[in-house]
């Protein structure tokens, strides 16, 4: 129960200023079910009987923060250290509002006067404790799930979390309500996703939510793979191998060594060559686009639609060979309807949609040996901050093609590919931005050019060339405009 006592400052000044109020006050739910565990949370969760939205700001105001209204019984008050204490108005009696909870490892309280002293006295009419013994994750009536809906993506994202199984019962009865989803709100569907593909068990947590019936109506365009067979050098059909890339890239975006022998070894001989660029690499993994919604988990979700379009897209050339012409391009825009339905941002979308375009890249690049400088430097200046994730999935991608016929002299090229890509320099140049040779006005000044496209295209030749190597100063940059703008309109003639 320590990382509970770990706030123990912050539980004792929300404790004052709680009763000062009068206000009657439980930490609750996941701030009790992790503290069990020993799981680390920054946040507190506390039902308090009174009006949130009434005690939230008078709370904020004591303790410094601000207040959020979420909803009509759900608030959040942010400490100026960035805690969060989301109140929630207790139903009834505390016993009465824990039996009206989803799941018994969340229908737990502690009173918060006790905890604030130390003294944690766990509420729990549910067997809660018991079944976080036993690492089970059970409904606490069949009702909660037609209550709220979303509670149906709820239970399998809190087994993905916490590595519990799904109780028997619980899967059956979501199971048979899984048209219910339909009822919850696309924000909130969302969310629960997101939390399922940040974890380190995202794979397996698709495959319940696929099992549960829930996937195909979170995302239909994925049910469109099932069964769809491919050519011989794929172990899987189409979502099969949707799925094992979603598995692969839990192993390589673990930030620490995988348990399991195999997997370690395939994190290591990825992560150990990297040096300091791996710090860089982690650090570009956890930025959150939006807040709460890592890049790590775009990435997963861009591993789960790349090749989403196979099933639209798959013909027989005239050999009979099986061929998916276009997959990439179609299943960017598959990729984008998918995720406007689920209200992810603009910028989350383009992340998600330059991945799965963008996918074949690197083996186009790489077809006749190491790709030049100039494809490396195109790669990063088309892919922009997809770039680095699209060189994981396809590591990825490699790993849910051969699946358990993998070899290590194979996987080692490719991983070797792939750090070429990630270190060479002009990957830093294009990166880095590096000073600028000429501007467009001077290419206007010194080949006599109005504004226009034409200046942009000219630009746009030079970068290309500093990042090769092969110009260094402005009197080479304007030679090299010179030829371009001789080619150019030779071409025109």
């Amino acid at each position: 129960m320590s990382p509970i006592l770990a706030a123990t400052r912050l539980l004792a000044a929300l404790h004052a200023a709680l009763s000062q109020m009068g206000v009657e006050a439980y930490l609750v739910g996941g701030s009790v079910r992790d503290a069990l565990l020993g799981r680390q949370a920054r946040d507190l969760d506390v039902a308090v009987a009174a009006d949130t939205a009434v005690v939230g700001p008078e709370l904020a105001r004591r303790l410094g923060g601000t207040f959020f209204p979420l909803s009509a019984d759900v608030a959040r008050v942010v400490l100026p250290e960035g805690a969060a204490v989301d109140l929630e108005r207790l139903r009834g009696r505390i016993e009465e509002d824990l039996r009206r909870r989803d799941y018994t490892v969340d229908a737990l309280a502690v009173p918060l006067a006790d905890a604030a002293r130390g003294q944690l006295r766990v509420l729990d009419p549910l067997g809660g404790r018991e079944d976080l013994r036993r690492r089970l994750v059970r409904l606490v009536s069949p009702a909660a799930l037609e209550e709220d809906p979303l509670r149906l993506l709820r239970g399998p994202r809190l087994a993905t979390e916490l590595g519990f199984d799904l109780e028997r019962e619980t899967a059956a009865q979501i199971r048979r309500r899984a048209s219910l989803l339909a009822l919850a709100a696309a924000e909130r569907q969302r969310d629960e996703l997101v939390r399922v593909l940040a974890s380190d068990r995202a794979g397996h947590g698709l495959r319940l939510l696929d099992d549960l019936g829930l996937l195909p109506r979170l995302l239909p365009e994925v049910e469109e793979a099932r069964g769809v067979q491919q050519p011989r050098e794929h172990y899987w059909d189409v979502l099969g191998h949707l799925l094992a890339t979603v598995a692969a890239l839990d192993v390589l975006l673990s930030p620490v060594p995988p348990a399991r022998e195999d997997d370690r070894r395939l994190w290591e001989s990825f992560w150990s060559p990297l040096g300091e660029l791996a710090d860089e690499l982690r650090r570009y993994l956890d930025k959150e686009p939006v807040a709460g919604r890592p890049r790590r988990a775009l990435l997963k979700l861009a591993g789960l639609l790349h090749d989403v379009a196979k099933p639209r897209t798959r013909m027989l050339d005239e050999r009979g060979r099986l061929r998916f012409f276009g997959h990439d391009k179609l299943g960017a825009e598959m990729a984008r309807q998918a995720l406007a339905r689920l209200r992810f941002a603009q910028r989350e979308a383009d992340f998600v949609a330059t991945a799965v375009a963008q996918h074949l890249r690197l083996a186009h690049m790489s077809h006749r040996g190491a790709p030049t400088a100039r494809a490396i430097y195109r790669f990063y200046r088309d892919c922009g901050e997809a770039a680095r994730g699209i060189l994981l999935l396809a590591l990825a991608d490699h790993l849910a093609t051969v699946g358990p016929t993998l070899s290590w002299r194979g996987w080692l090229a490719h991983v070797g590919l792939i750090h070429y890509v990630l270190t060479e320099p002009a990957r830093r140049e294009a990166l880095v931005s590096p000073p600028k040779l000429v501007s467009g006005h001077d290419l206007m000044a010194a080949l006599g050019l109005l504004p226009g496209p034409l200046v942009g295209r000219l630009l746009e030749r030079v970068r290309e060339a500093q990042a090769e190597g092969r110009v260094a100063s402005k009197e080479e940059a304007l030679a090299l405009a010179r030829r371009a703008l001789r080619e150019e309109t030779e071409e025109a003639d």
